[in-house]
């Protein structure tokens, strides 16, 4: 199996990228492809001892910067390390795609050279989130802010059959993100989704509100992408300043205060890790022709290694076939 990653993308582009390959090369033992300039490439790579027969570098001379409006970089550097990698799949020189980098550029390169799945009609965005009773899938996170109502139908099935592939969850839950639980809550939009939803054959249990994202209350979270990366951004803001409070204000309380932060260190480590996207890798891009997996633009060596598994995994399990298989059933 070949990996195709952008090692230009991200905030610490090409250092974290290039170990975080490293690290998964060691770990995964599969090829990973390198796509961006060598002579930013070459230095980071050679402060590692890794096996020289897995890990190549093909050059990619522009970047799309995280800024750039997508669609117009995407047409205009054809020779960026987005554009580039997304054809090495497209030529089927590759297996999957990884970058930090742009996520509307890798979105809309992914959906205009590689085509979308039979019976799709809009990508989607699915993320992993731990919950209280394990993980959810939450999709859309920003591929398409202004859908149909179809394409959450199409969403609630890609992230049904994703976890029942991946996870082996049978029989997912769907809820649909709202104001509320009632029925007839929400926009007209929101409620024709809930329609199609009950009337699919999906395990489609209703309305979520936002506050039970986190709670488990069911497996596949559905939502458009504009309400979905809202969500995305203030779930990653509360993580952040929840953490920032609790060590703050046990550390500057009493002597008993800092003692029982000693205390309770290693509990708190495993909090945060249990929280840190670092852990889950990336995202992936459901409904397109090939496996893309969308990192953090933050993400370190460790999240690329994660999302470089999560590539890898999706590679093996065929998650595309189960996303055809479940678009057809629909359609019968």
């Amino acid at each position: 199996m070949k990996i195709i990653v952008d090692a230009m993308g991200g905030d610490h582009a090409p250092g974290v990228v290039v170990e975080g390959a490293v690290e998964a090369v060691k770990e995964y033992k599969e090829e990973i492809v390198l796509v961006g300039e060598p002579s930013q490439i070459e230095p980071v790579l050679k402060r590692f001892e890794y096996p020289k027969d897995k890990i190549f570098i093909y050059p990619a001379r522009e970047t799309i910067l995280m800024h750039e409006l997508p669609a117009i970089s995407v047409r205009k550097k054809k020779g960026s390390s987005i554009v580039v990698g997304i054809n090495l799949i497209k030529e089927l020189k590759g297996d999957a795609f990884f970058s930090a980098g742009n996520t509307g550029a890798v979105v809309c390169a992914a959906s205009m050279d590689l085509g979308l799945l039979p019976g799709v009609e809009r990508p989607g965005i699915a993320l992993v989130i731990p919950t209280i009773k394990g993980i959810s899938l939450i999709i859309d996170v920003g591929a398409n802010i202004n859908p149909k109502p179809l394409h959450l139908l199409q969403y609630g099935i890609m992230g049904s059959a994703y976890l029942e592939s991946i996870f082996n969850k049978p029989q997912p839950t769907v809820g649909l993100l709202n104001v509320g639980e009632e029925e007839t809550k929400g926009t007209d939009f929101v409620k024709e989704t809930y329609d199609l939803l009950s009337k699919s054959n999906l395990n489609f249990i209703g309305n979520i509100e936002g506050k039970s994202i986190f709670s488990g209350k069911c497996d596949v979270i559905v939502c458009d992408g504009f309400v979905g990366n809202v969500a995305l951004k203030v779930m990653e803001g509360a993580v952040e300043t929840m953490q920032f409070f609790l060590k703050r204000y046990l550390l500057k309380t009493s002597l008993k205060g800092k003692i029982g932060f000693f205390l309770i260190k290693d509990t708190f480590s495993k909090f945060k890790k249990d929280l840190n996207y670092a852990e889950y890798g990336g995202a992936t891009l459901l409904g397109v022709n090939g496996v893309v997996i969308i990192g953090h633009g933050r993400s370190n060596a460790r999240a690329v290694k994660n999302a470089i598994r999560v590539a890898i995994e999706e590679v093996k399990r065929k998650i595309n076939q189960r996303i055809i298989e479940a678009i057809t059933h629909l359609k019968k």
